[in-house]
């Protein structure tokens, strides 16, 4: 089976598909509530973590406008690289980072923010302990999650499609990653271990993910995410037939298109012992 290693590769083409396809699609609406809920914090200076394309970046540095000192950074330089590209209305700074090892001075930031990224740390309370230095006492960590895979039409549909390909060895990548890590009880319990009161703000945000044909859900997940590294891994001249299934599978429940699915997701938010 492929290593979960491959859960935080983005590469290729992914970047480009998961900004033109998932960002749209399922990224925009929660980047535009963490950048309203930023803007009642109203921070100094922020710290953005697992920036990835930039959809959260561009959101908040539109919100908060040029008075506000923000650090955008990400792991994965290819990601970076096309968030930068792309840009922002304000100047932001640009860091290649790993959130395990911040390479910046203890209470420096007002606020530290992460959409849908916590889930790909190798190790939650470890790395939110290195948010906790970075903040300052009483410092806000904003940041959202997805919900469980059920509560997420069009991902659970494609994940059962493509498990349907490989039987004997299902690609699982969006129910264990993306979908994971959601539990209030897990997720309170590692942001004590590092330094935040608990227990944190869980706010249940749904809204609707929506694209002009079956064919767009199909390939944002199998293309444009890590769980293309799994199937590829299982047989690469598998790709195009596999998110064809994918596709059919989403046709069958949601029609050909527009189709019209569920997303649900929790915004939390904590803050470091004073």
């Amino acid at each position: 089976m492929v290593s979960h290693e491959s859960d935080s590769i983005f590469a290729g083409s992914m970047p480009e598909l998961y900004d033109e396809l998932l960002v749209p699609m399922i990224f925009e609406p929660y980047a535009e509530d963490l950048a309203r809920r930023l803007v009642g914090v109203a921070p100094g200076s922020v710290l953005e973590v697992a920036a990835g394309s930039g959809v959260a970046s561009r959101a908040i540095a539109a919100a908060l406008g040029p008075s506000t000192t923000i650090v955008c950074s990400d792991l994965n330089q290819p990601m970076l690289d096309h968030a930068q590209a792309i840009g922002t209305t304000h100047p932001v700074e640009w860091r290649q980072a790993d959130v395990m090892d911040l390479p910046f001075e203890s209470e420096s930031f007002d606020a530290v923010v992460c959409q849908f990224g916590v889930m790909f740390f190798p190790e939650c309370a470890s790395a939110f302990a290195e948010v906790a230095r970075v903040l300052r006492p009483g410092g806000v960590f904003l940041f959202n999650v997805w919900d469980c895979l059920a509560e997420n039409e069009f991902a659970d549909v494609v994940t059962q499609a493509v498990a349907a390909q490989f039987p004997d060895d299902p690609p699982m990548f969006l129910d264990r990653t993306p979908h994971g890590y959601f539990e209030e009880s897990t997720i309170n319990g590692d942001l004590s271990v590092a330094g935040f009161d608990v227990p944190a703000t869980f706010d249940r945000v749904e809204a609707r993910s929506r694209a002009l044909s079956s064919d767009v859900p199909a390939i944002a997940y199998c293309q444009g995410t890590p769980l293309r590294n799994e199937i590829e891994d299982r047989d690469p001249a598998r790709l195009n037939e596999v998110t064809t299934a994918a596709a059919a599978a989403i046709a069958d429940k949601f029609g050909e298109g527009p189709v019209d699915g569920l997303i649900s997701g929790f915004v939390i938010s904590a803050t470091r012992h004073r």
